[in-house]
């Protein structure tokens, strides 16, 4: 499933084709995705002025200056192709702006979601709710982290993969974060000491923009809108490593809770 750093890059990507421009024309090729796309969804899109694109967590955000806020989820397997040459079967959303270019949403898997709301009722939307702080923004510290962790002990990978503690964060870098901060991801989260929180946030950023600026990780079927691949994966230092070496130098370990893989090295996480 694409994470942040993939959802990041696909607003990267999409916001030259239509930060400021009108949309000409929308067309939605189904009725549902994951579930039911709004039906007056091309009626309030077409002739509106995108102003600005952005995330909240794993999901896309498109504003209009008809205040309302286009909110994609890109599930397992959707991406967005910018010009596409054809369209493909599982192209479910078409949008062309005035400037003559043209995006489709294409998700073969379909577990992805099309929501259009209310731009200044957005953070009032059920799956907003909810969320904790986004893990690049300035809420996201070492001091909220103790806050939020203290007393719990459920693992700290469990804790960090709940939306409610931190908004945005996957199986992926979690794993990675854990790694580089050299923590356990079994550690109860309400037993890790301050200074090694802090460490962890700033492990947690550095991986997500590492993985930003790296185009994402490339999973199955993503691509970036302009259909290039995302390069993260050669970086990883535990990820899909089972049996490999870790940076330092001990045997990357893999167990499975839930159908989830979890990827760590013994000798450096403690």
């Amino acid at each position: 499933m694409p994470e942040l750093p993939e959802v990041e890059t696909t607003v990267r990507g999409l916001r030259p084709v239509l930060e400021g421009q009108r949309i000409a024309r929308v067309v939605p090729r189904r009725a549902d995705l994951r579930r039911a796309i709004p039906e007056d969804l091309g009626q309030r899109l077409t002739g509106a002025t995108v102003t600005a694109l952005g995330r909240r967590a794993k999901y896309g955000l498109i504003d209009t200056d008809r205040g309302d806020t286009l909110v994609f989820h890109l599930g397992m397997s959707g991406r967005w192709r910018v010009d596409p040459t054809e369209l493909l079967p599982h192209d479910h959303l078409l949008i062309d702006t005035e400037a003559g270019r043209a995006l489709a949403l294409n998700d073969p898997r379909r577990f992805g979601s099309l929501d259009l709301l209310r731009t200044d009722v957005l953070d009032d939307w059920a799956p907003f709710r909810a969320l904790g702080p986004e893990p690049l923004g300035p809420e996201f510290t070492g001091a909220y982290l103790a806050h939020a962790l203290s007393g719990r002990v459920a693992p700290i990978k469990a804790l960090l993969l709940d939306q409610r503690v931190v908004a945005g964060l996957g199986n992926i870098y979690v794993c990675e974060a854990l790694n580089l901060s050299r923590i356990a991801p079994a550690r109860a989260g309400g037993q890790i000491s301050r200074v090694r929180l802090d460490r962890l946030v700033e492990a947690v950023r550095n991986v997500l923009l590492a993985a930003i600026e790296a185009g994402g990780s490339t999973l199955r079927d993503y691509a970036r809108p302009d259909g290039e691949l995302g390069y993260f994966s050669k970086q990883w230092r535990v990820y899909g490593r089972e049996g490999e070496h870790c940076p330092c130098g001990g045997i990357v370990q893999r167990r499975t809770e839930g159908g989830r893989s979890t990827f760590w090295c013994p000798k450096c996480q403690r």
